[in-house]
């Protein structure tokens, strides 16, 4: 793709390196086919490649960005499902998430709007105040059934709309909170491996089980673990909503804690159980790529950080209590299969362990969730939920397996089937409980 980049826009860093991945686009189209709002829409402005010259001509006219080009890029879910299918590597990531801080910057959302996602960005982050808005939300869900139900909307959902689908989100009671950051996990025998766990913000409240049972599998195959104290959210959250400030903050502090942690007592790996936290953990480096004083050591977190599965797959499990009589819909979470590229190794993992493990068609749609996505744009992420349930339904599973706490929440609200993640039936294949909770 040509651009007209002027050289004073070409001296900021982020404009050379929209250019460069503008250039690599060569307008093939093989993008739309696996774009979920695309297949839904049918829009071309909801396809890769149609907001990819939304994002070109904003840049390069160096104005504010028109209610259209917001309308378009809101609905984007970053799913990257276009980077997997790209034949030429264009980083559509990096390119929309330019995009997002942009429009953030230069763009006056309606007050309504403006204050939803201030609230979203300082609530979630924050697992204190994350439990009290969840019970809060809990004790309202009755009053919400109450409510009227919007038209969808052909531009924007309403905040009323919005509303309804972030109470409908919200578990019907919590469970007791997990262990504290600054807490090691001492290995079962002879220590073979130090790992520093990522304790995560939703998840934390939603479901710590997923955590403990990361802590389980890794202790009893002879890894300690720590929650390294004073670690922060990931910065994924708001990094999506395009507020880079925050998000870039919250990077620094980590990179610092988790490096502190490294240097004192060591650390083979920094895991991950929430693959869409994983998926910015990792693209730390390139995000402080032009920070002097922290481009180095992102760069070494980001080497070091793995998804759960990326660093099971190298112990060797203890042998499984499982006898191949439980049927397994593995559903890959858009931030591992696509951010990630780790498609096989979950699966590969769940059938050694003993699983029937069962392919989900389409399974390279997005279920809706994407972060606060399924809050933001409820119409579509609905769509795609149900889309994705009567896929799932269609293998007959007895459970359904997922690595992104966004995804199970999202899934769950359309099936009976229990959801579970990853990790909690490894965790069960080799001596713990058997996991039954969506």
């Amino acid at each position: 793709m040509k651009t007209e980049f002027s050289l004073a826009q070409l001296a900021d860093p982020n404009i050379k390196e929209a250019d460069k991945i503008l250039r690599a686009c060569v307008h093939c189209g093989f993008c739309t086919a696996t774009c979920p709002t695309y297949v839904l829409l049918g829009d071309e402005l909801d396809s890769p490649r149609g907001r990819i010259y939304l994002i070109k001509e904003m840049l390069e006219k160096n104005k504010p960005p028109t209610a259209d080009v917001v309308k378009h890029i809101d609905r984007c879910l970053s799913c990257l499902a276009c980077m997997t299918t790209c034949p030429s590597g264009v980083n559509y990531m990096h390119l929309v998430d330019q995009a997002r801080v942009r429009i953030e910057r230069d763009y006056s959302r309606p007050l309504p709007e403006r204050l939803l996602r201030s609230v979203l960005a300082f609530v979630l982050p924050r697992p204190g105040l994350f439990r009290i808005s969840m019970i809060l939300a809990g004790l309202a869900r009755p009053v919400a059934a109450l409510l009227p139900t919007p038209a969808m909307s052909a531009s924007s959902p309403g905040l009323l709309r919005r509303i309804k689908a972030m109470l409908a989100l919200a578990p019907r009671g919590l469970p007791q909170p997990g262990p504290a950051g600054g807490t090691v996990f001492a290995p079962s025998g002879k220590r073979r491996g130090r790992v520093a766990l990522l304790q995560g913000c939703a998840q934390q409240v939603l479901a710590p089980r997923i955590n403990q049972a990361a802590i389980n599998v890794l202790t009893r195959h002879g890894i300690e673990v720590v929650l390294v104290k004073d670690e922060q959210c990931c910065g994924a959250l708001t990094h999506h909503m395009g507020q880079d400030e925050d998000a870039l903050s919250r990077a620094r502090a980590n990179v610092t804690v988790w490096q502190r942690e490294a240097e004192r007592s060591g650390l083979d790996a920094i895991l991950v159980t929430t693959s869409g936290c994983g998926t910015v953990v990792k693209d730390y480096g390139y995000l402080l790529r032009e920070d002097r004083e922290f481009a180095a050591s992102a760069a070494r977190i980001s080497a070091l950080t793995k998804d759960i599965s990326e660093y099971l797959a190298g112990l060797e499990l203890t042998p499984s209590t499982q006898n191949g009589d439980v049927t397994i819909a593995y559903h890959s979470a858009c931030s591992l299969q696509h951010g990630q590229k780790i498609r096989e190794l979950p699966k590969e993992l769940l059938s050694k362990n003993g699983f029937v493990v069962k392919d989900v068609p389409e399974s390279h749609l997005c279920c809706g969730s994407a972060g606060t996505y399924n809050i933001l744009q409820p119409d579509i992420a609905s769509r795609l939920r149900d889309r994705k349930v009567a896929n799932i339904a269609s293998v007959k599973p007895d459970m359904i397996a997922a690595g992104n706490i966004g995804c199970m929440v999202q899934i769950a609200g359309g099936t009976s089937v229990p959801v579970v993640h990853t990790i909690e039936l490894l965790d069960w294949a080799t001596g713990g409980p058997r996991p039954g909770l969506n």
